[in-house]
């Protein structure tokens, strides 16, 4: 990507940027292969799972999270 480019992106507004990192974020999420995992975070994601197995009521849904998050919980 070129300075310009850049330099382009940088000059969208706040929502606009906000947009297009939730945009990039999406299309990488969307390929979870693709995202090399570290010995140290691949246990604790393991540990996370099996943390939820012992207990999936101790969470939240996540469309409760993102109520919270967007300040509407």
């Amino acid at each position: 990507m070129s300075k310009t480019q850049v330099a382009e992106l940088l000059s969208l507004s706040v929502p606009e940027r906000i947009r297009l990192v939730q945009t990039l974020w999406d299309s990488i999420a969307a390929v979870p292969d693709a995202i090399p995992l570290t010995d140290r975070e691949r246990e604790e994601l393991d540990r996370r799972l099996d943390a939820y197995y012992r207990d999936p009521g101790a969470g939240s849904p996540w469309s409760e999270v993102k109520k919270r998050l967007q300040g509407r919980g």
